[in-house]
């Protein structure tokens, strides 16, 4: 086992491979840098938001950006090489701490790596993988080469001493600090209240998503048109999704307003009234926003069956997670049909006691995802920097 030399300087080796993690980790530096001013450094992997913060990342991030189970098995030797050459050069920068963040298929192999070559590298992991769903005995593995998890949901810690885990803090999630972009100001609430009410259209953020839900997500539309029922479809999506969403809209009857950005999908949310969305991140975003909706998910045959045999949770929903009871309606695999979406997305466009049980329960996640007064990535700093201290009495 190799042994660090004492500096003054404190070393942060930290990894993250997706935009999300990647904006965590940032402002993670950024705190860690007004906590030790010039005495830290910064190596590892991260995106532009780290880049930002003084990271040279050892590769792109957008070297992981593989889509699809062929693609995957083709890129298998390069994911492979990546994470034992990422390992390697943790071990070698001999690091303060080593913060792993998210994106569990990479982090977390590195992190067994690097724990297997010197187990004096203490490891937090920024973001739990999801063991309260699915693979559960993931937590107690993790005892081996986790010190410390972050969590971004306030019921994560409880499943982590539940399932014997390791350590679990709730930090708190990134939406909370974004509040005022995703609430309506005074003009904003009077369209969300106006006629006809704002639908979005949310099919995903990844193409093989928008493959899956355009289809259903327009013929739902239709049917809900043809019923009389009037809405105004608004439809966010990112830049390098325009073009799939713009093909995939050539057949649709009903064509939803096509808003390009996150600005301009915060912009919408702050006037939708309801929403039809596919499941992840953005419905617990819509219920942090006040939008009720109707919430699908298709998958491919192989990978339905695989989920299927592994979930250990009533819902995927996360918001019904977050909030502890199912009041969002989920339409999953041959439940996600048009002839099943669109009676339950008329419910939520009207003042129904389907919307109403949903807005009571969106009120209520201030409290459930409150940290007080102190952002998450303070919290999470603050963790990092007891982990260290710590440490360092130890030794």
């Amino acid at each position: 086992m190799a042994v660090r030399a004492s500096n003054v300087a404190r070393k942060f080796f930290l990894i993250a491979t997706e935009e999300s993690g990647d904006r965590l980790g940032a402002h993670l530096m950024k705190v860690l840098r007004q906590r030790l001013g010039d005495a830290v450094r910064f190596e590892g992997v991260g995106g532009q938001s780290m880049a930002r913060e003084g990271l040279v990342s050892l590769f792109p991030i957008e070297d992981l950006s593989i889509i699809g189970l062929a693609a995957v098995i083709k890129q298998l030797p390069k994911v492979l090489r990546l994470i034992r050459e990422t390992a390697a050069a943790a071990i070698r920068a001999q690091p303060d701490i080593l913060v792993i963040i998210d994106s569990p298929d990479f982090t977390h192999r590195v992190a067994r790596r690097v724990r297997a070559r010197d187990p004096s590298i203490p490891i937090i992991d920024y973001v739990s993988p999801s063991v309260w769903a699915w693979r559960p005995g993931r937590a107690r593995a993790m005892c081996a080469y986790v010190d410390h998890v972050l969590a971004l949901l306030p019921f994560e810690p409880e499943e982590y001493r539940k399932l014997q885990g390791p350590l679990c803090s709730y930090v708190g999630h990134p939406l909370t600090e974004q509040l005022s972009t995703l609430r309506p100001g005074a003009e904003e609430q009077k369209r969300r209240d106006a006629a006809p009410p704002v639908l979005l259209v949310l099919p995903g953020s990844r193409r093989s998503e928008i493959r899956h839900h355009m289809a259903v997500f327009g013929e739902t539309l239709d049917r809900l048109q043809a019923e009389g029922v009037a809405f105004e479809p608004i439809l966010p999506t990112m830049p390098h999704l325009q073009e799939a969403v713009t093909e995939a809209l050539k057949g649709w009857k009903v064509v939803p307003r096509v808003v390009i950005g996150e600005q301009e999908k915060r912009a919408a949310f702050r006037i939708a009234h309801a929403a039809l969305a596919k499941s992840g991140t953005v419905t617990l975003e819509l219920a942090l926003a006040g939008v009720p909706m109707v919430t699908a998910y298709k998958a491919g045959a192989l990978e339905a069956r695989i989920v299927r045999s592994l979930l250990q949770v009533n819902s995927v929903i996360l918001a019904n997670l977050v909030i502890g009871e199912n009041v969002v309606p989920e339409f999953i695999q041959q439940n996600c049909t048009p002839e099943k979406l669109a009676p339950a997305l008329s419910e939520t466009l009207t003042d129904s006691s389907l919307r109403r049980r949903q807005l009571a329960a969106f009120a209520k996640l201030d409290d459930i995802m409150s940290t007080g007064n102190v952002s998450p990535s303070v919290r999470a700093a603050d963790i990092v920097l007891a982990t260290l201290r710590k440490v360092r009495s130890l030794n």
